[in-house]
């Protein structure tokens, strides 16, 4: 890895060499932010456009009556890759932002009521299996060790690596074989644990980038390794804090942001974007990158006759992540015994996430993320009160689904479930409720068919296969965020950012 000094200097080269260039950034979510932030390094003279009214992407949120919601990404890990951004700048992430370490991680409530608390120290880790099953404590190490492996080459050594290239992905077919990541992450976790309450607590983790672990690739148990590395953390003030720290940094720098700004086109001459075109105006452009969802840029943004073969073909092809169901609601009493975040498993797994991603059926029964911020940040809620936020996995739009006849009586479901396991009361102590479906993700985001994490981590769905970071089209068109390469969650739509970085330096060389 680079010295900061070493990648300052190199930063201030570019500035010379720059001098004020004109960049576009399409979409203002974490990928867009780090896009507009390492390009304005570079020397550029950056604008990002967004159609929401504030910044964050899907990262939003919502305030009623003194309650405080984050609309999207909860979950903090690998905090080096924002104090990044700040670096870049000769500035310090504490300086805008709080972030301070959750444990446990997540707390595993099943169908019987047990539990399972996972975070802290390996040793804490292991005696929380013991409690379910002595026999899979080894088996944890030896799935820790494997997760490992995975993580140095899919993490460390691939996730910044620009993959425009099928010699770049041929290069890893070895590593990826010996690493048996062919497998699913389910198949991966059961070769390692037998108990089935453990299978399920750790193959979860494909779900939080949208991908069903019976046939995401294992190169995604790296979340596992990622997880244990750098721990789980929260932004006091909620994940609108952390966006309200990058915007500051972004004024300081002098980046424009134009928000309510929806972009309708793009001028093209000579396999190069010349102009972004909005509702408000034009703004001319040397280099583009898109933050939105891949298949709306090509459906929508970018002509088909702009477009190589391989946009052409994923945009008709690519399978999507599954929908989000998301419901807030504040309570007039605190539930201390419900931690900050809280897996709740119904009583089917494989069969539900059938019903899920292939099926696309509204099942009766559902698993639950469910997030309470207030147990870190009491400020979130008025004195006395909590706020909550819970996500539910569900089909996307091309299920059919009639969201307006469906969401209430779902919510009514979810909050019995929770009112008739760990929330005993919740009926009578709520203060209101906000629901979120896949029909406002596509119309609010431009996701198309409402899915929630674009589309879906399978194998044949990432590095080479996913979306290109350098277009299949305009020549200055650069693509990060969740369709694109290493994939969805905070610590991939940086990560893509780092990408683009990187083919926007080769191609000035």
């Amino acid at each position: 890895m680079k010295s900061e000094k070493w990648q300052r200097n190199l930063y201030k080269a570019w500035r010379e060499i720059i001098n004020n260039a004109n960049a576009v950034v399409i979409g203002g979510g974490f990928g867009g932010i780090a896009s507009a932030l390492r390009l304005r390094a570079k020397g550029y003279s950056v604008t990002l456009v967004d159609q929401c009214e504030r910044l964050g992407g899907r990262a939003q949120q919502y305030e009623k009556d003194g309650f405080v919601y984050d609309a999207g990404p909860t979950v903090v890990t690998a905090p080096f890759l924002f104090e990044e951004l700040f670096e870049l700048f000769d500035k310090q992430l504490s300086d805008y932002i709080n972030l301070v370490p959750v444990e446990p991680w997540y707390r595993f409530v099943y169908p019987d009521g047990s539990t399972f608390d996972y975070g802290g120290t390996v040793e804490d880790t292991l005696a929380q299996i013991r409690a379910i099953s002595e026999e899979d404590a080894q088996g944890y190490l030896n799935l820790l060790e494997q997760s490992n492996d995975i993580f140095e080459v899919g993490f460390t050594q691939l996730a910044d690596q620009p993959f425009d290239k099928i010699t770049t992905m041929l290069k890893q077919v070895p590593a990826l074989i010996r690493l048996k990541c062919y497998r699913s992450v389910w198949q991966m976790v059961c070769a390692f644990l037998k108990h089935d309450k453990l299978r399920q607590a750790f193959s979860i983790q494909p779900l939080l980038v949208g991908g069903n672990p019976f046939s995401t690739t294992s190169i995604y148990s790296l979340i596992h390794f990622l997880e244990r590395k750098w721990g789980v953390h929260f932004a006091m003030g909620g994940t609108a804090a952390m966006v309200n720290g990058f915007e500051q940094l972004m004024r300081e720098e002098g980046i424009d942001i134009q928000l309510n700004t929806k972009v309708t086109g793009l001028e093209i001459a000579n396999k190069n974007i010349t102009a972004v075109v909005t509702e408000k105006g034009i703004l001319s452009c040397d280099k583009v990158v898109s933050n939105v969802d891949p298949k709306h840029l090509y459906t929508k943004l970018v002509p088909r006759n702009e477009q190589n073969m391989g946009a052409k073909l994923k945009t008709k092809y690519a399978s999507l992540s599954m929908g989000l169901f998301v419901l807030y609601f504040g309570t007039d009493k605190k539930y201390e015994s419900v931690v900050h975040h809280t897996i709740w498993l119904g009583k089917r797994y494989q069969s539900l996430l059938d019903d899920i991603f292939d099926k696309k059926i509204l099942a009766d029964d559902f698993s639950l993320y469910l997030h309470r911020p207030t147990a870190t940040d009491p400020s979130l809620a008025p004195e006395g009160c909590d706020s909550f936020y819970v996500l539910s996995p569900v089909p996307n739009n091309l299920s059919g689904i009639d969201w307006e006849q469906e969401k209430e009586a779902y919510a009514d479901k979810v909050i019995k479930a929770l009112e008739e396991s760990i929330m005993p009361g919740l009926t009578q102590s709520l203060v209101h409720r906000i629901i979120k479906t896949p029909a406002d993700f596509e119309n609010d985001y431009s996701s198309v068919s409402g899915s929630g994490f674009s589309i879906a981590p399978t194998f044949t769905q990432s590095a080479w296969f996913r979306f290109h970071n350098k277009a299949e089209g305009p020549s200055n068109l650069y693509l990060a965020g969740a369709g694109t390469h290493p994939g969805a969650g905070l610590p991939g739509v940086l990560s893509s950012a780092k990408v683009v970085d990187k083919l926007i330096e080769s191609s000035n060389a």
